[in-house]
């Protein structure tokens, strides 16, 4: 991170669990983080929308708990969508000093005016109401993770971290960059994806979105026999291709 700053860095965005490989960052790697935004006056945006999606022993990590002193120079990103299973409703929070929370509101007012009525209802009742859900959403996700990550790395060629939270798996497909079907050569993710789509039929979203082009990002956020249906149809195409 020292070596990737300049004198235009302003400030540093945190995903932890991380979209898309499910990543958590450590104490250690927070305090390192830590140290450096109040040394040089960064802000931190850390983005906490998978917090409760963890399958970690003990707490999450989190920057503030690491170091309170950053609470001044810190925004907190959160909302429903992923704790309460709310995609829809499209409600987020944030928390910061109140200036920039302040800033935060004149943008957002002239942009999408204001949440609808009934999705604020439906997100007070999720944060207020029993708190249960996300632990029984993390049960269902568990199996379906060991499952997707251990048939993932029993392919050929493919390698796949196991995520420690989230509900995505990223695996490495490059090994089959510059094999072909029907004379059409696979290149990078894109071609993967697209590949996968229209011959697999099982839709994933190309690496290179997320700045990692030998990879594709698979959602295991649906029910087993989907996974399993998937996975012979991802083996399968990937069977069929030539070179």
């Amino acid at each position: 991170m020292a070596a990737k700053a300049t004198d235009k860095t302003r400030a540093i965005f945190l995903n932890s669990p991380s979209n898309p490989a499910g990543s958590v960052f450590s104490t250690t790697a927070l305090k390192a983080v830590a140290k450096m935004a109040l040394e040089r006056g960064w802000l931190i945006v850390t983005d906490d929308i998978y917090e409760t999606v963890t399958y970690m022993d003990g707490k999450l990590p989190h920057i503030l708990d690491v170091e309170p002193a950053l609470k001044a120079q810190t925004i907190v990103l959160n909302g429903v969508s992923k704790s309460f299973a709310m995609t829809g409703w499209r409600i987020g929070y944030s928390a910061g000093p109140l200036h920039l929370i302040k800033a935060m509101n004149k943008v957002q007012s002239q942009s999408t005016s204001n949440p609808a009525a009934p999705s604020q209802y439906a997100a007070l009742a999720a944060l207020t109401g029993p708190q249960d859900f996300p632990s029984v959403m993390k049960e269902a996700f568990l199996p379906r993770r060991d499952f997707f990550v251990n048939d993932l790395k029993s392919i050929e060629g493919v390698t796949c971290v196991n995520p420690s939270g989230a509900f995505y798996v990223f695996p490495n497909f490059s090994a089959y960059y510059g094999k072909s079907f029907n004379g059409v050569p696979l290149k990078n993710s894109t071609d993967m994806a697209a590949y996968f789509l229209d011959q697999a039929k099982v839709a994933s979203v190309p690496g290179v979105a997320f700045g990692s082009d030998e990879f594709v990002r698979f959602s295991f956020a649906t029910s087993m026999e989907v996974i399993k249906e998937g996975m012979e149809r991802i083996k399968n195409a990937l069977a069929a291709l030539e070179g």
